[in-house]
């Protein structure tokens, strides 16, 4: 029996595959646990329909963070810490503080998990910030630290 899986199933494959089973196995375990369904005629148009409409999202969320990408590299903030002699801060600046600040000046929910700041920012002066906006998209937001 053909059967479309709904979920991973560790030993028979991934979701949306379509695989080959015993009958008993199918009927008993993969379709009694709503792992899958049975492969017709009218669950296979779904299944294209569902993959096709899938990758249409899939594109308009990779063309959006496209343009955030965009729109950020001509935007910056500035984040004001405590700062000692030569310009030396007082501790550092982490990706909650620049989330924060983003939210604050820009008006942008950025996560902070999706900063990436490549050393810690522990002086005064203009720093390049890289976020990862998708999985093949990342932007570039530029932070000023300031001394209170």
């Amino acid at each position: 029996m053909k059967v479309i899986l709904l979920e991973d199933v560790k030993t028979l494959g991934k979701k949306g595959q379509i695989v080959e089973v015993n009958d008993g196995y199918a009927r008993n375990f993969i379709l009694k646990k709503n792992l899958g369904l049975e492969a017709t005629g009218k669950n296979l148009n779904d299944l294209k329909l569902h993959k096709q409409n899938e990758e249409k999202v899939a594109k308009e969320k990779l063309e959006a963070a496209k343009a955030l990408a965009e729109d950020l590299k001509n935007k910056s903030i500035i984040v004001r810490i405590q700062a000692g002699v030569e310009g030396k801060v007082f501790g550092s600046i982490s990706s909650k503080e620049i989330a924060l600040e983003a939210k604050k000046q820009l008006n942008m929910d950025i996560d902070k998990k999706k900063i990436v700041i490549p050393d810690a920012i522990k002086s005064l002066g203009t720093y390049n910030v890289n976020i990862k906006l998708h999985k093949d998209v990342t932007g570039t937001l530029a932070v000023k630290v300031v001394a209170k």
